[in-house]
């Protein structure tokens, strides 16, 4: 579930003057669908020096571990700069179904990300400040509101895609791990067809996601909600 919400999530960004980010985050959601509970996501972030490195494992639970008792562990590791976070590396792991496990290289001398797929080996166009569908979720902390609508290269480790976001308003929500100001932004999309996906940013934890709202055209609403939060 964690590659859907993963995928659909990608906001308008930019540094954040004189913002402070943090150097650890550790962080656990829990996934839903019509009000039951189908995952948990944890996730640990940290940063030394101008070096990033971010794992996330997402286990599934009560009535999907009944159909797919399956855990997925996503890795990003790159550098951080003026304009927030740069992938180098990017990784997707599945426990049991391993034919589906992604290996990403981003070769920003040659413009081409190198993806590992199905025993095969691809060079795809890599766009300038494209993010991975892990490390696109702490470039938030480079949010800044009120930004325009943008278009943001992003790459799920076998391809790159465009989003395009919108911001919607500030909003007062509560989750498990507490009640926050946050910013709400919107992915924008024409196409009904599409999926389509929300975003809520905790404007007093560096812009870091509480809670996501993901639509797939089908009829299927997944909401990853924030549990518990420790950042430092």
């Amino acid at each position: 579930m964690r590659r859907f919400l993963a995928a659909a999530l990608l906001v308008a960004v930019a540094p954040a003057a004189g913002a402070a980010t943090p150097t650890s985050i550790q962080s656990e959601y829990q996934i839903t669908t019509t009000g039951l509970r189908i995952a948990t996501v944890n996730e640990s972030f940290t940063r030394a020096g101008e070096r990033y490195s971010i794992q996330s494992v997402t286990r599934a639970e009560g009535a999907l571990k009944l159909f797919k008792d399956e855990t997925v562990t996503f890795r990003s590791e790159g550098s951080v700069g003026p304009r927030g976070l740069r992938p180098d590396a990017f990784s997707q792991r599945q426990l049991k179904e391993t034919k589906r496990d992604v290996e990403a290289k981003f070769d920003w001398a040659r413009g081409v990300l190198v993806s590992h797929f199905g025993g095969e080996v691809h060079d795809v166009p890599l766009p300038a400040d494209t993010q991975d569908r892990l490390s696109l979720m702490y470039q938030f902390m480079y949010l800044s509101p009120g930004a325009a609508p943008l278009t943001i290269a992003m790459s799920n480790g076998r391809k790159v895609e465009h989003y395009h976001y919108r911001f919607v308003e500030e909003a007062r929500i509560t989750t498990a791990a507490g009640t926050f100001d946050t910013l709400h932004y919107a992915r924008v999309n024409d196409d009904p067809k599409e999926s389509r996906a929300d975003v809520w940013l905790a404007k007093d934890r560096s812009n870091y996601p509480v809670r996501v709202v993901f639509d797939d055209p089908r009829g299927l609403r997944l909401e990853q909600s924030l549990v518990s939060l420790q950042m430092h």
